[in-house]
């Protein structure tokens, strides 16, 4: 019987920790699953929450830990030494590549392996479903545990950290799209052209190909100077809305940095 632990029952552990519970269920597989949260949270139905990290994995075949990025050398070190040398630790944190690969160290100099984790898609909604990138020497077995009950895996390497660094590159460009959005949206309420803006912005993005990327970068470097004057003006807009704005303005000082090196090549281009 493989014992699998769940270190953090928050939302992503408790929804996906809740769907390897259903999937072992509706499989008939023979699974003991435990998992450890010191905050008071709900424990998911049919986890054994235990009162300690070392209880947890104690005998552990997989590890998962599920803690903020801020929490997951400390998650790792509270039980360091009764993990034992046959278990994968798994860290699902977004945390940058230097600190899994710190952490793989630290699995490694303990005799055990490790599997960097990067979840690709908002794991409500998805749970067990949410795509995934793997790293690290225990990322194969992962795979085998995971993807027969549902989970979207693809391996990028062997050296942990890999995963987390394409995540996070990608990061650059959802999670900054987020912030201008929301910035755009407080100058359009200011504005009183909130639902315009709104859709105008959504016909743009649906129309978006690889070719307009494409622009979007390569026109940059060619029209460097007057984007530049343009966005000036974009961060005065919003500051005579009331709006403070710090993206707008990281737009401009991005702008003076294309004048002076130009813009990366387009892969593929």
């Amino acid at each position: 019987m493989k014992k699998i632990v769940l270190l953090g029952l928050g939302e992503a552990g408790g929804l996906i920790g809740s769907d390897i519970v259903a999937a072992a269920k509706a499989k008939g597989i023979d699974w003991h699953i435990s998992g450890y949260d010191p905050a008071d949270v709900v424990t998911p139905p049919g986890i054994e929450r235990t009162e300690t990290p070392a209880d947890a994995v104690a005998d552990a075949d997989f590890i998962l830990s599920f803690t903020a990025s801020i929490d997951a050398v400390s998650a790792l070190h509270q039980s360091l030494e009764l993990i034992p040398p046959s278990a994968i630790y798994a860290d699902f944190a977004s945390a940058s590549a230097g600190l899994k690969r710190e952490l793989a160290k630290t699995a490694a100099d303990a005799g055990f392996k490790f599997c960097d984790v990067a979840l690709m898609a908002m794991v409500p909604g998805n749970g067990i479903k949410t795509p995934a990138m793997f790293a690290g020497n225990g990322a194969t077995e992962l795979e085998d545990l995971l993807s027969g009950i549902g989970m979207p895996i693809e391996i990028v390497s062997e050296t942990a950290g890999d995963a987390a660094e394409r995540k996070l590159l990608r990061s650059v460009v959802i999670k900054g799209l987020a912030g201008l959005l929301i910035e755009s949206l407080e100058g359009g309420h200011k504005a009183d052209c909130a639902q315009w803006l709104w859709k105008n912005l959504v016909d743009e993005f649906t129309a978006m190909d690889a070719r307009m990327l494409q622009r979007l970068v390569q026109g940059t470097g060619v029209h460097a100077d007057r984007r530049f004057h343009e966005m000036e003006a974009s961060a005065q807009q919003l500051t005579e809305l009331g709006v403070e704005p710090l993206m707008t303005e990281s737009t401009v000082a991005n702008l003076d940095k294309v004048k002076r090196m130009g813009v990366p090549d387009v892969p593929g281009v």
